[in-house]
């Protein structure tokens, strides 16, 4: 671990390899586990503002879960996350063929908003948890993504560089910068 401005990151997500590879797993982080994607009190409001947008993309249990439970819940231990259609498809999953996609991402794809997806979402395999004077910023090995882990191994990618863009949205482009200088530094062993 090491401390970047109010951070604190694991080194794995500097060595760790990392592709999402939608072929091989068909998006199953979106449709497996026991929880909706986290969210943060301001992407609650967005995704109350955007729902009449995102509607018509949406699939009908989707859109029934939505309108049932509201566009984000309160999960078991009070984290704020997308809601699920019968605990376990996020509500905002849809299906091209057999792989999960996001809904919120294809109408902004189209160019009806401009809010990609959550953060949490985005990030993904880094986990960022908040505390009250940090963030731990974390990799999450999940097995449903060992495809992704050997794609990025034989790619060469590290997570930290499949994940810049969410990063850059996320912490800013200068920490960006000083992660790459980190990770620089720790490839050339200073």
């Amino acid at each position: 671990m090491f401390q970047l401005g109010k951070t604190i990151v694991s080194e794995d997500i500097l060595e760790k390899d990392f592709v999402c590879n939608l072929s091989a797993c068909h998006g199953a982080c979106c449709v497996d586990g026991d929880a909706g994607a986290p969210l943060s009190e301001e992407e609650t409001k967005i995704l109350e503002e955007i729902y009449p947008k995102v509607k018509p993309f949406l699939r009908k249990e989707g859109i029934e879960a939505i309108e049932r439970l509201g566009t984000w819940v309160k999960g078991t231990d009070q984290d704020l996350e997308t809601p699920l259609i019968d605990n376990k498809d996020c509500a905002y999953v849809i299906f091209d063929g057999k792989t999960a996609l996001c809904g919120i991402e294809q109408a902004y794809n189209q160019g009806i908003i401009s809010w990609k997806k959550p953060v949490s979402c985005h990030l993904y395999p880094i986990r960022v948890k908040d505390f009250t004077e940090f963030a731990a910023v974390n990799y999450d090995k999940w097995d449903i993504c060992d495809d992704a882990c050997s794609l990025g191994k034989e790619l060469q990618v590290p997570v930290y560089k499949f994940v810049k863009e969410a990063l850059i949205r996320k912490f800013g482009e200068d920490w960006y910068m000083e992660l790459e200088k980190v990770a620089e530094d720790l490839k050339s062993g200073k």
